[in-house]
């Protein structure tokens, strides 16, 4: 091999190798942007929240059920959104242009959290508005009424023992399900931190190479 062929062979050589550099960084940046704009859309998803958990609360004083459920519409809409968002991300991780496998399977794990959580908060929300069953208000729409202001109560029952065991054993049962959905959704919640800790991490490494 003369000197001009050798001379060729190492300029192909670097070239190839400036190649392979320009993909990795290229590689790098648009993983870096994924991440970053997963990250956005946890961001919309805690403030989908909060705006969930101010609405109810305001509900539960005002008892305006109309405006409750276009509340429950919108974020609804809202978190189908960001679900949607996370899996177009979780496919390009999955791309053979970027390969990140883990990272795919990161948002993946992060998505079965954010989906118990939300059904959680369903539940607890809905047990709230139901309220402790010896607490709740008792409808008199099917009483009979004889004179004005005077009726005869179809609720009045004699008190007996196992009237109030069955109470206490109702509220119970009520209690301890509100206990287990909270448990459930600060469980998620730890979950998803730590997932995104994670993606923090990564995008750390990322920035300083």
């Amino acid at each position: 091999m003369d000197d001009f062929e050798k001379k060729v062979t190492i300029t192909d050589a670097m070239e190839m190798e400036e190649m392979d550099i320009e993909q990795a960084n290229n590689n790098s940046s648009k993983t870096l942007q994924l991440l970053r704009t997963f990250l956005d859309i946890q961001q919309r998803r805690a403030q989908a929240y909060a705006k969930l958990k101010r609405g109810f609360s305001e509900y539960m004083i005002s008892g305006g059920e109309l405006a409750y459920q276009q509340l429950c519409s919108e974020i609804t809409s809202e978190f189908n959104d960001c679900s949607k968002q996370v899996l177009e991300i979780e496919s390009l991780f999955l791309n053979p242009d970027c390969c990140r496998v883990d990272l795919a399977q990161l948002l993946r794990a992060v998505q079965t959290q954010e989906k118990q959580k939300l059904h959680l908060t369903a539940t607890i929300q809905l047990l709230k508005k139901a309220g402790r069953p010896s607490e709740r208000l008792v409808s008199h729409e099917n009483c009979k009424f004889r004179e004005p202001k005077k009726h005869e109560c179809v609720h009045v029952q004699e008190i007996t023992e196992a009237a109030g065991t069955e109470e206490a054993e109702a509220d119970a049962e009520y209690d301890n399900a509100l206990k287990e959905a909270i448990r459930g959704v600060q469980d998620a919640v730890t979950a998803i931190n730590e997932h995104l800790e994670e993606v923090r991490y990564e995008i750390a490494a990322l920035e300083a190479e």
